[in-house]
């Protein structure tokens, strides 16, 4: 089972995570000379990076990605990299090194290769894994129901990143693959809100993981996750 921490607010969990993903960089970056954070999108990570971006460290030694990214501009609002570049690629975490998913091709399934190249100079495992989930059990770009799900989700498939089309949500997106996500020294679920709370505990019921991707990185023996709660 996962660990589970409920914190009272958003204020106290993102001080608490911040503080605790900053001395995992540390740790990586005292034991292997450099570390790497990948992060996911959405509102709900925006104070988390915020707090992060002030904090202490060799930054410069730090690589950050994403776990997955819409198939968009990276000055649009719905990119996660202009999410990233605006509110965690600032303060002393401006000197990180950001290696971004979308590339110049004209569609996610053009720019796999490309991609592939740019993740492979990320270091691995990556230190600090920081995922989202969404209302359907998604998780990165593991949407239930996208045409390319299994292939996604298969460990034995060698690739990094596979470009997806969510059935529901807008864009065509570049997500890593399951392989790739639980190649991490620690995953960590960030939450908030009694619906998601509710999503969490119907995810740790009996059920197929195509039903709830999310399954598959709860349900894992790999690597040791961590979900952060508030209310």
């Amino acid at each position: 089972m996962p660990e589970f921490k409920e914190f009272k607010n958003s204020d106290t969990l993102v001080a608490v995570l911040a503080a605790q993903v900053a001395e995992l960089l540390r740790a990586g970056i005292k034991a292997r000379g450099q570390a790497s954070l990948v992060v996911s999108g959405g509102s709900t990570p925006v104070p988390f990076f915020t707090a992060l971006s002030g904090l202490a460290l060799a930054w410069q030694q730090v690589v950050i990605t994403l776990a997955d990214e819409r198939w968009v501009e990276p000055g649009e609002a719905d990119s996660n990299e202009h999410l990233v570049r605006r509110y965690l690629l600032q303060n002393r975490a401006a000197a990180a090194r950001f290696v971004g998913l979308k590339t110049g091709a004209v569609t996610a399934v053009q720019g796999e290769k490309e991609c592939a190249d740019r993740l492979a100079l990320v270091p691995t495992p990556f230190d600090v894994l920081i995922l989202g989930m969404g209302n359907d059990g998604h998780t990165a770009s593991l949407f239930p129901q996208a045409t390319r799900l299994s292939e996604a989700m298969k460990m034995n498939s060698g690739k990094l990143c596979l470009a997806i089309t969510p059935p529901t949500a807008p864009h065509e997106r570049m997500t890593l693959t399951l392989p790739a996500l639980l190649n991490s020294r620690r995953i960590i679920l960030h939450l908030a809100g009694p619906g998601k709370r509710a999503v969490y505990g119907r995810a740790l019921a009996n059920g197929m993981v195509a039903k709830m991707p999310i399954r598959a990185v709860l349900r894992q023996t790999i690597v040791p996750v961590t979900v952060f709660w508030c209310p």
